[in-house]
């Protein structure tokens, strides 16, 4: 296991004071990055162990902040937060150029070679990056099929991976379908992979407090859905020692 240091990291987006969480690997030199975002409820343990699980792989990972800090116990507090924030994209991509500003300063990011990944509402930003035509590697979302525009998605210059459960309420087929629609018609690099009966926010752990329905955790699908995520990466941003 390669030895890694953390911190937290201070910014300005969507008008809050964000702390996200900044993974690096050891050794010196620049790396590839990852921009990490999580799901509704916001940066939890979860996303800061996956950033670390990145660096240990190589990579300088950045887990950013939805919410200044705060994180939702409250599926209310959380939807009345996160649906306006949805159905804005351009809200979405500032939080997502704030984070990406913080990763590309890191000296040990290599800003010519950043993917991003994302759970839920961080999937969206994520896409959204994409949309606004940032240069990045790769993107990869679970439970984040979000539509954008046929014009909008053209302007994504990567390959997008998207995971989602078959049982997910919140992704519904016509929304699946949409998707895949809309990538197909922008003549996207895509991949859409389906993990049979996993419901929404499948690779989260149980949490201790009430969920939006249709919540559950599937710990093969979790696994699974991980790697997929890590072959992306290792596909569009091969590490070298």
């Amino acid at each position: 296991m390669t030895e890694i240091r953390t911190r937290a990291v201070a910014y300005d987006a969507d008008g809050l004071r964000m702390t996200g969480h900044l993974a690096l690997p050891g050794g010196a030199g620049p790396r590839p990055a990852v921009l990490l975002g999580p799901e509704g409820p916001g940066l939890s343990d979860f996303e800061r162990g996956r950033a670390e699980a990145l660096a240990e792989l190589g990579y300088v990972a950045l887990a950013f902040d939805l919410h200044g800090g705060r994180y939702f116990h409250e599926p209310e507090d959380m939807l009345a937060r996160c649906l306006p924030l949805l159905a804005d994209p351009g809200r979405l991509r500032g939080i997502g150029r704030a984070a990406l500003d913080v990763l590309t300063a890191e000296p040990r990011t290599d800003p010519g070679r950043i993917g991003a990944i994302g759970y839920g509402t961080g999937g969206a930003v994520v896409l959204e990056l994409g949309r606004d035509g940032v240069p990045l590697k790769a993107i990869g979302t679970v439970n984040a099929l979000v539509t954008g525009g046929v014009a909008e998605t053209a302007r994504i210059r990567c390959p997008v991976w998207a995971g989602f459960g078959s049982e997910d309420p919140v992704m519904a087929p016509a929304q699946r379908e949409a998707f895949a629609a809309e990538l197909q018609a922008a003549g996207t690099d895509w991949r859409l992979t389906v993990y049979g009966g996993a419901h929404h926010a499948f690779p989260y752990p149980p949490v201790g407090h009430r969920t939006v329905p249709g919540v559950a955790h599937h710990p093969a699908h979790a696994a699974r859905a991980w790697h997929d995520l890590v072959d992306l990466l290792g596909e569009c941003l091969p590490l070298t020692p």
